[in-house]
């Protein structure tokens, strides 16, 4: 039996196969071709793009459709809109910079004449601003109170395995769906004289004249409505609790409270404080359901029925109460966010870091 060939390291044609060597295949390694390395003045170097070019598109979209209407409603809400004595021509005159003299009147709840203010006689738009003030917050506090409660144990319910589930949260979001005209409608015939709510009370309250019974009457069915917007956005939060913490804690003997208590409510907190955000503002904002159902009733006019009433009369006035109610609603979202926690990115920021439990 013949031995195997040994290749001999000395042998130059081996060292030719594997090795470098010079001549026509000089460009082969190991009897692999490589590539020559381009020269150093055809590198390219990379284009820099500043930041603020992939920004610019958004912030210019942002500006035309949110800060040119905000910035002229400011400016009509510097002109005037009652006629006034010129003297210099003796002529009665309308419009003409005013400076914060609607703002002023809308806080003192006075109305102009031709020959200067006077207090705003009871029932005309101007003696309604407290009370549109009152009525706004008052809505907002108790709404979303009672739907922040209703919508957490819904969304509980819900977030629960067992039969029929998803034909339970399909239903619970038909309130929801339903346009808040026809809602706002719906409520209106049963909220009547001979409607369905004095005949199951068996009483004869006027829901849509007398203040308190059309109060509440505004709240029932906005929590009607509403509630179920709050469960979907709690239920979005409650499924991202993993259930390993339940298990876990169950194994550790915690009841069904201390799990609530200590599990629950601080991991749904990000998505909660959301939703008491959203609606809230949204809550500020109310003008369909009030305006629909009890028309131009001072005992639940909101601020925001208050200026489309006056847009009939004063469109320079009008902007100053809408500027008003940009501030308040923007006053508002800034302590939510800022000092109640409202955002959830931050807040979950904190917890995956131990800062907040």
């Amino acid at each position: 039996m013949a031995d195997p060939q040994v290749d001999n390291p000395a042998d130059p044609s081996h060292a030719s196969a594997v090795g470098t060597v010079s001549g026509p295949d000089r460009g082969r390694v190991g009897g692999r071709h490589r590539v020559p390395a381009p020269p150093a003045a055809e590198v390219k170097t990379r284009r820099k793009v500043p930041v603020w070019m992939f920004v610019a598109p958004s912030m210019l979209v942002l500006a035309v459709i949110i800060l040119y209407p905000l910035g002229r409603a400011m400016w009509m809400s510097l002109q005037g809109d009652a006629k006034r004595l010129d003297p210099e021509t003796g002529r009665f005159v309308t419009g003409g910079f005013v400076g914060i003299e609607n703002y002023t009147r809308w806080i003192t709840q006075t109305c102009g004449t031709a020959t200067g203010s006077i207090p705003c006689p009871p029932g005309t738009l101007g003696s309604q601003f407290w009370q549109s003030i009152f009525n706004t917050f008052f809505f907002t506090v108790v709404t979303v109170s009672l739907e922040t409660v209703i919508g957490f144990a819904m969304a509980v319910v819900m977030a629960k395995s067992f039969r029929g589930r998803g034909l339970l949260r399909a239903s619970v979001l038909v309130p929801w769906a339903i346009p808040t005209a026809v809602t706002a409608k719906l409520w209106f015939f049963i909220f009547a004289n001979d409607g369905a709510a004095n005949k199951l009370l068996g009483t004869d309250y006027l829901w849509t004249a007398d203040p308190w019974p059309a109060r509440v009457a505004i709240i029932v069915a906005d929590v009607w409505k509403t509630a179920p917007f709050m469960a979907l956005l709690i239920l979005a939060g409650l499924q991202m609790i993993p259930q390993d913490v339940y298990e876990a804690a169950k194994v550790d003997g915690a009841n069904a409270w201390q799990r609530f208590k200590m599990i629950t409510l601080p991991l749904v907190k990000p998505a909660l404080m959301v939703a008491i955000l959203f609606r809230t503002m949204d809550a500020l904002r109310m003008y369909d359901l009030p305006a629909i159902m009890m028309g131009s009733n001072p005992a639940t006019s909101t601020i925001s029925v208050l200026v489309v009433d006056q847009m009939r009369q004063g469109a320079n006035s009008a902007s100053a109460l809408s500027t008003i109610t940009f501030l308040l609603i923007f006053a508002v979202a800034f302590v939510l966010v800022r000092f109640l926690g409202a955002n959830a990115v931050s807040t979950q920021e904190k917890q995956r870091k131990g800062e907040v439990v």
